[in-house]
């Protein structure tokens, strides 16, 4: 049986953190079985905002050790950097001939991005759903694994492939979006009516899956709760709220089990327990880390690898677009 595909990409800006482990990455690697997984390190999309090059190119690497160590394996997806494969921002320019400027104008993220960064509001940050839709459309695939930010993006991807296959014949395959059911969206531990961001610039807002455990037991003792001090799965305690999502999937414990656990019990001792549920949870992957940053040339190899086995894929893809708009 041929095995549908994922695409998934993740931006090398920033520190990856617990919501993007929970809400993407662990989805990631606990589907590699299932799906025929292609994961892409996006840079192309992190230059839309102005950036160090020394660190973003550092930045590129060190998200790659990341998600090895989180496991992806490369006999079962490929992992490459967005690039290493000139074909996405071929079709991006294809693509852009094709969707109107009022369907990129309705984006939401380039009106939240542009008012986050007045100073450098970009063809590119206007353009960026075209090249997410690039990104996507190459490797004709199934199944996007998206958060609800995300949505509108896929809806755009959805909109300019059906638009394409009805002005030049069918070429592209229509992608599904896949929203996981647990840990989709992980809030702020300052703000939980924040989803967790790596724009987000305070101290305490998210844990890094490079924290330390200090670290880790420091931010989420001081994670903002209520008054009720009563640990429970109602949504309307959305701090807590939060902070048992977290320690669910960290424990695998049912609803009923966690509630039980903490009956009685004050908010602080909850705090710790998730605290020492996450150390625990990501001490192997901050070994295996640590193990890959030391090996600079296995990481090149690797991304040198998954980049030649997609690049057929996408090559594919792109001269069969080209010669339908009738550029060769």
């Amino acid at each position: 049986m041929i095995k549908k595909r994922v695409f998934s990409g993740i931006q090398p800006t920033g520190n990856i953190h617990l919501g993007n482990y929970l809400g993407a990455v662990k989805n990631w690697v606990d589907s590699q079985d299932e799906f025929d997984n292609i994961f892409c390190i996006v840079n192309s999309h992190a230059i839309t905002i102005k950036q160090d090059p020394a660190l973003l190119r550092a930045k590129t690497y060190e998200l790659a050790a990341v998600l090895l160590a989180c496991g992806i394996d490369m006999k079962k997806s490929k992992l490459f950097i967005q690039s290493e494969v000139d074909e996405h921002a071929a079709l991006a320019w294809i693509l852009d001939c094709n969707i109107p400027m009022g369907d990129m104008s309705r984006m939401t993220q380039f009106k939240d991005k542009s008012q986050k960064n007045p100073k450098n509001i970009n063809i590119g940050l206007f353009n960026y759903p075209a090249l997410m839709a690039a990104d996507i459309l190459l490797y004709q695939t199934d199944f996007v694994p998206v958060g609800e930010d995300q949505k509108q993006h896929l809806e755009l991807t959805r909109d300019v492939a059906e638009r394409f296959n009805r002005d030049y014949g069918e070429t592209f395959k229509i992608p599904e979006p896949m929203i996981p059911k647990m840990g989709a969206r992980i809030m702020g531990l300052d703000d939980p009516t924040k989803k967790m961001s790596k724009s987000e610039g305070k101290p305490n807002h998210g844990i890094a899956l490079l924290d330390t455990p200090d670290e880790i037991l420091k931010k989420f003792k001081k994670a903002t709760t209520d008054s009720e001090n009563l640990v429970r799965f109602n949504p309307e305690q959305i701090g807590i709220f939060n902070l048992l999502t977290i320690y669910q999937i960290f424990t695998g414990h049912s609803q009923e089990v966690i509630e039980a656990e903490f009956e009685g019990k004050g908010y602080g001792i909850f705090k710790v327990a998730v605290a020492e549920a996450v150390i625990e949870g990501l001490k192997p992957i901050q070994e295996r880390y640590a193990k890959l940053t030391k090996e600079q040339g296995y990481l090149e190899e690797v991304l040198s690898h998954g980049a030649s086995e997609v690049r057929k894929i996408a090559q594919k893809t792109y001269k069969e677009v080209k010669e339908r708009v009738g550029l060769i």
